[in-house]
């Protein structure tokens, strides 16, 4: 999978025909490669949840569904199961899944999903859940303390993501050919090496571009910026809207990224531009604009739910008649 993914980085378009193929062949009737390569490990899946005695099941992977969905039908699945889809539209091959509750992003999307002849009762549109610290949006001044980042200077942040997709070099030049020494610029490369070797060797002369590497400290850095750009993946654009970070949308993974990208910008959540100089003057425009800031807060908080995982939470204790929940990753 992850060379897959590689590849889309340096061949987007491969992506986008992999993605339109799988809406052309996926139907809830007829059970596509995808459900079948992922029914092979069924068996040791059954093992696991037999022998940790679960009730439920929560996923935010396709995949893990379709194992539970080949289980259900064969008769041997123990547990209640429940799917968060995160991103905001109905992506390929959720149709074929059983499972029982639906975790949808957003209610605008329940027709999209019922169209897939999902059906509706199951459709709970609770909205993407997202870790405590970035359900507030902290003091800028003191995430900046803490950072060692000006308190004076506009401070943008690049999310590049681990596979750097997108003209990340462009959109810092066009960062500097706007401002000069006039702002900071914090590019977040994840633990994309390579990417942050050549960041740094292309800014070495500025030394108020700071190219990070791998960090936990992400909501942070999100409440010391003025502007944040990542490219529209589900889960973190739903981070940045929960804590109301201005946010311009970069280039996206065709496919899923670009309804993504689409979907927030119709409702005012952010900008969405693939034009690294466009990018810019979006970004001057919302640092300098505090109506539009604003503006795109409030569009953000009325399509978010900060409060999800607790609702999800309600909803399984409901599904397995307990009031207690105790979480096990896997």
């Amino acid at each position: 999978m992850e060379k897959t993914y590689v590849l889309t980085t340096r061949v987007p378009s491969v992506f986008g025909l992999l993605y339109k193929a799988g809406r052309a062949i996926s139907t809830p009737k007829h059970k596509s490669p995808v459900y079948w390569a992922n029914r092979l490990y069924r068996d040791k899946l059954y093992e696991h949840l037999i022998s940790r005695s679960f009730d439920a099941v929560v996923t935010s992977h396709l995949f893990p569904a379709e194992v539970l969905t080949s289980l259900k039908r064969e008769n041997r699945l123990p547990v209640k199961t429940l799917a968060i889809a995160t991103d905001y539209t109905c992506i390929p091959f959720w149709e074929e899944t059983e499972c029982d509750y639906y975790i949808l992003p957003h209610k605008d999307l329940v027709e999209e999903f019922r169209k897939k002849q999902m059906p509706k009762e199951k459709l709970y549109p609770l909205g993407i859940p997202v870790s405590k610290p970035f359900r507030t949006r902290g003091s800028r001044q003191e995430a900046r303390e803490i950072l060692g980042l000006p308190s004076r200077l506009p401070v943008f942040l690049i999310m590049t993501g681990s596979m750097g997709y997108g003209r990340i070099e462009d959109t810092i030049q066009e960062l500097v050919n706007l401002y000069g020494s006039r702002a900071v610029i914090v590019v977040i490369c994840g633990n994309n090496a390579k990417l942050k070797e050549s960041l740094e060797n292309q800014c070495k002369g500025h030394p108020n571009v700071i190219i990070q590497g791998f960090t936990k400290k992400i909501p942070l850095y999100m409440d010391a910026c003025d502007v944040l750009f990542s490219k529209p993946g589900g889960l973190t654009s739903t981070e940045a809207a929960v804590k109301g970070v201005p946010l311009i949308h970069t280039a996206p993974i065709p496919g899923c990224e670009n309804r993504n990208a689409a979907f927030f910008a119709r409702r005012g959540m952010s900008y969405y531009c693939q034009e690294p100089a466009q990018q810019a003057k979006y970004a001057k425009l919302l640092c300098e604009n505090q109506f539009l800031r604003f503006r795109m807060a409030e569009a953000q908080r009325r399509n978010t739910n900060a409060g999800s995982a607790e609702e999800i939470c309600g909803l399984l204790r409901q599904a397995v008649g307990s009031d207690e929940v105790t979480p096990c990753m896997f």
